[in-house]
Order: C-alpha cells, then sequence, then structure tokens
C-alpha cells in the first residue's frame, strides 16, 4: 500500500502547498491530497493555506511536485452536492476541478455529501438530485479517465445502504468509494464492518484516530470529523483502524492510505506516520514508494 497525507493537517499551522511538499520530501511520503480551491483566497495567495487553486497551471504545478518526489493521490472537491445548492454550486466545482486534476497527473477527485440532513428537500429528492449531478460528473470523469470517489462524510454517506444507492448513481468503474476510518466511527458506525461491505468499491482510504474525549462528545451524533487533533494510533479508533488494514490487505487493495490528523506543524502527523508505518510491518504489508 502507498502512505500519503491530506493537507489539512497543516491548515493551522498556516503551511503554503509547497511547505506541505517540502515535508512530504523529508519524511519519504510520496503522495499528498489537497483541496482544491475555485478562486481566489488572500490567505491561499499569502502563502499561508496548504491547498491548491484551479488557477494554477496544473502542468507547471506537476513539475514542481515532481522536484520534491511528490504526486497528487487525490484532490479535493468534496462541496456538498446533497443541499439545494449542490447542482448549483458543487456540480460545477466538480466539473471544473476533473479536467484540471487530469492535467495535474491526478487521477482520483473526492466528492460527498452534507453533514446535516438537506433543508427543504426530503431524503428521497436529495437522493435523485445526487444521482442527476453524479451521472453528469461521470460523463466528464470517464472522457478524462479519473475515478471519482464518493467520501464517507455525512448525513447520507456514513449510512451504508445510503452508500450502496450512491454507487449504483451511474454504472461506471469509475465511481469508487473513498472509505474513511474516522468518519464512519464518529457517526456511530463499525469502521470494520462498513469496510468488510465495501471493499470491492473502495479506491481511496482515509485512515483517521479519534480521541476519547471527541468519541464521548460526538459518537453517534455527528456525521464527520473535519480534522483529528489525535495521533493515528493514540485514540479508541485504533484498533478498527488495524482491523481495516487487515481487510484491505486479504482484498489485494494496493492504494493509498492519506493520514488525516491535525499535524501541529509536523510532530503530531510524523507519529501518525511512526505508527502507520510500523503498524503495516506489523501486519506484513508492504509500503510502496513512487
Amino acid at each position: 500500500m502507498k502512505i500519503g497525507f491530506h493537507t489539512d493537517a497543516f491548515n493551522s499551522s498556516a503551511f503554503s502547498f509547497e511547505k506541505a511538499l517540502a515535508w512530504a520530501n523529508a519524511n519519504d511520503v510520496h503522495y499528498i491530497e489537497p483541496g482544491v480551491i475555485d478562486g481566489v483566497s488572500w490567505i491561499h495567495g499569502l502563502g499561508y493555506f496548504p491547498h491548491v487553486a484551479l488557477y494554477e497551471d496544473p502542468a507547471l504545478l506537476r513539475k514542481t511536485m515532481e522536484g520534491y518526489g511528490v504526486r497528487f493521490s487525490q484532490v479535493d472537491a468534496a462541496y456538498p452536492l446533497s443541499g439545494k445548492e449542490g447542482p448549483s454550486r458543487g456540480l460545477p466545482y466538480v466539473l471544473k476541478t476533473i479536467p484540471w486534476a487530469a492535467h495535474a497527473g491526478c487521477d482520483h477527485v473526492a466528492t460527498t455529501d452534507g453533514l446535516h440532513p438537506p433543508e427543504g428537500l426530503t431524503d428521497a429528492q436529495a437522493m435523485d438530485m445526487m444521482k442527476a449531478s453524479y451521472e453528469k460528473i461521470i460523463e466528464v470523469a470517464e472522457a478524462y479517465g479519473v475515478t471519482i470517489t464518493i467520501e464517507l462524510h455525512g448525513y447520507f454517506t456514513t449510512k451504508p445502504d445510503m452508500v450502496e444507492q450512491m454507487l449504483a448513481f451511474a454504472d461506471s468503474p469509475l465511481l469508487r468509494l473513498n472509505f474513511d476510518t474516522g468518519n464512519t466511527f464518529i457517526a456511530g458506525q463499525d469502521p470494520v464492518a462498513f469496510c468488510q461491505r465495501f471493499l470491492g468499491k473502495i479506491s481511496h482510504v482515509h485512515i483517521k484516530d479519534v480521541s476519547e474525549a471527541l468519541a464521548e462528545a460526538l459518537r453517534g451524533k455527528d456525521t464527520g470529523i473535519a480534522i483529528s487533533h489525535c495521533a493515528i494510533g493514540e485514540g479508541v479508533n485504533a484498533d478498527n483502524i488495524r482491523r481495516c488494514l487487515e481487510l484491505l490487505r486479504d482484498n489485494g487493495y494496493t492504494g493509498v492510505l492519506s493520514l488525516e490528523c491535525e499535524g501541529q506543524g509536523g510532530p503530531l502527523i510524523e507519529k501518525s506516520l511512526a505508527w502507520v508505518r510500523s503498524t503495516l510491518a506489523e501486519l506484513g504489508i508492504p509500503e510502496e514508494k513512487a
């Protein structure tokens, strides 16, 4: 399996994307997952935000990344598609991201739903609306050969039966699952059972632990964690992560494990990286490096 990380780890540290690339290079990590910005922002323009903007030239950015020995595992275009603004804001955002990602050498784009039930819509209406959006998204994704992942993060996507319906929105091998160990746990689900059910559809994985305090406060009451302030391996979800890795190993998964945690400028995500690497070694899973 491959190890990567989401640049959310460095949001609070005011890193630039290139500084996140430098961290990856220094820690022998070769896969990175940023969010994409559609527009301009002062905090990004001044180099205080570790994500990428769609106005940046993808070919030149790809060349910069090659200099650090890092490539994209996925870019995050996860504006909620389940609410009333999904078709007007979320859909154009994803459609614009797909060709940019392809030119940047990235073959995965993440999408998701909202954290809460969509106001003014029944579940059935929201599902029908999302289906129409995903049909268009997959049409464009197939033209560029880009895999679209549904990230487990919200009201619909942390319910296994709903996820099964969403994965059938389009008859395409490019509609896949971004499995998230932390969001499934905080939503009150069993991450291991969730992983087992969708093993054949998983194309990208977020590895995220949950602190005991956060679990006591929010488990079963929320659907997603913006970023975990717990090093992977030090929380109450560590055993579930290990068991999910065993399932993925036994099913032949060779994709990216994208680490998600508050980095504290490096120390916390470095602890997480060490735990994941040692756990892979204990489980007999080779780490594939670019």
